[in-house]
């Protein structure tokens, strides 16, 4: 997601497992003395006094979901991956105000992603009303996502604190609490779907305060002003780089739109720029999240003007969505297309990073069933996708961010999350546990070749949803699926 250089497994285990290797997250490599079963035995956890929050129900679940399962690797990554967020990234605390706050890492950049922070503490949803602290940490992260999108609603991530970092250099209005200043509509969208959840799933509406209501109506307004119906909008953004996906064309405003009613996003979830800036999948993510603001704000907090114009700009984007955001493939049939800019121009492909085309019915945004979806599933799991790879060690979707052949675990854990086909869930499965490397945990990207040569050791976001996998199966009942791996 951040860049990275593709690194063997065997050459991080020399720079996370050399001097200091106890501050390391991950820091055992393979030995290959030790027989198969017994290496499954041995966790890859931090110890105890060194994991930064500590759960007794995601323990438990751990336990009880150890028991069930028969394959020793698959038990041994499952206990390794789901407890990865809070064992290596979750920094909770009391903010001044007394109230719950929680940064969360990224992993091996130490800075709060909105788009990641949401989704690396949503697997543990499900188990906060068994433990006090596990909800209060979640409730953390909520609240410090609020007023972050409230010191600027078009950074994608963010400093604990005014410490400032390597992008303050940014041709953008950067200010110290901010760590990049990358707009993508995903940022805003992932809070509102966290804080939602969290609500449904707790009754708790004590985080539907003041600094909610300010959130809210910057995100609303943040949207209206990146349709870009009368001007350019207020975001702008320039980098000196020699990566073209890291700045912005036109001076800093990217490529043209129509001002059709979609909302630009001038970057991609994987953190790169847009072709064509009305990313479609982040635009379906606006308008399911957007739904979920105003019923929020209808229930809870009796603002009915801001709910009303939540839900008229999300009719509007789902409005525009239908009439520009398809393509009629001539292979695949209608398809929805990755970006588009409202003149006609249409850029097909996937990238594996979400919300993506692939992982639309995962974030609730399209039915699994729909048609165009099921047209759009097979032309992005095949070569036809220009992102899509394969190789002798597996396949699945990558993008520009890392480049050729190097596909994303993430990709697979999207097709297993939105198959109804068992036998298609178990082969991505043992696609994930064949490219681990050895290691016991999931990467960024791996080489479809030679999956020893994979991106970023420490990437508590993919591991984390591995362990959400491995829990949906369990909680749908297919333990046998499991089990015949």
């Amino acid at each position: 997601m951040k860049n990275r250089l593709a690194i063997s497994f065997a050459t991080a285990a020399v720079l996370l497992c050399g001097a200091g290797a106890s501050a390391s997250p991950v820091c055992e490599p393979d030995n290959t003395s030790v027989k198969i079963s017994d290496k499954y035995l041995k966790t890859k956890r931090p110890d105890e006094k060194s994991r930064l929050f500590h759960s007794k129900a995601v323990e438990a679940k751990i336990a009880e979901v150890k028991k069930m399962l028969t394959n020793p690797q698959l038990a041994w990554m499952f206990e390794n991956c789901f407890p990865n967020t809070i064992d290596t990234t979750v920094h909770y605390r009391k903010g001044k105000d007394g109230k719950n706050d929680t940064f969360v890492y990224t992993g091996d950049i130490h800075a709060m992603w909105l788009r990641d922070s949401g989704a690396q503490v949503w697997p543990y949803l499900q188990l906060v009303n068994e433990d006090p602290e596990l909800k209060a940490m979640v409730e953390g992260v909520i609240r410090r996502q609020l007023k972050c999108i409230n010191l600027d609603p078009y950074a994608n991530a963010f400093n604990d604190g005014p410490t400032g970092g390597d992008w303050q250099s940014d041709m953008t209005d950067m200010i110290p609490e901010v760590h990049e200043r990358k707009w993508e509509i995903d940022s805003l969208c992932y809070p509102l779907r966290l804080a939602y959840e969290y609500w449904k799933v707790t009754g708790d509406a004590s985080i539907f305060d003041d600094e909610w209501l300010a959130a809210v109506e910057n995100i609303y307004n943040t949207f209206i002003d990146q349709q870009r119906k009368d001007d350019k909008g207020k975001y702008r953004f320039q980098r000196r780089t020699e990566r073209a996906l890291d700045t912005l064309n036109n001076n800093g405003w990217g490529a043209p739109v129509s001002g059709c009613g979609l909302i630009v996003s001038s970057f991609r979830p994987s953190d790169d720029a847009t072709t064509f800036q009305y990313l479609v999948p982040s635009n379906f993510f606006a308008v399911t999240s957007l739904r979920k603001a105003a019923e929020i704000l209808e229930t809870v907090n009796g603002t009915k003007e801001l709910a009303g114009k939540c839900s008229a700009l999300a009719t509007e984007v789902e409005d525009a969505l239908k009439k520009y955001a398809t393509y009629n493939h001539p292979e695949f049939g209608t398809i929805y297309a990755f970006e588009v800019d409202g003149f006609g121009n249409k850029h097909l492909m996937d990238d594996a990073n979400v919300p993506s085309l692939l992982a639309m019915p995962y974030l609730g945004d399209v039915a699994v069933n729909d048609p165009i979806y099921q047209n759009t599933r097979r032309f992005v799991w095949s070569e036809s996708n220009p992102y899509f790879f394969k190789g002798k060690a597996g396949e699945g979707i990558g993008g520009p961010h890392i480049g050729y052949d190097m596909a994303w675990p993430m990709s697979i854990m999207m097709k297993a999350f939105t198959s109804t086909d068992d036998e298609e869930i178990k082969d991505c499965l043992r696609m994930l546990m064949a490219t681990d490397a050895g290691t016991g945990f999931m990467h960024e990207s791996f080489n479809v070749d030679n999956p020893d040569d994979f991106t970023r050791e420490w990437f508590a976001w993919q591991n984390t949803l591995f362990g959400e996998l491995i829990l949906k199966l369990v909680n749908e009942g297919k333990i046998g699926l499991l089990n015949s791996l």
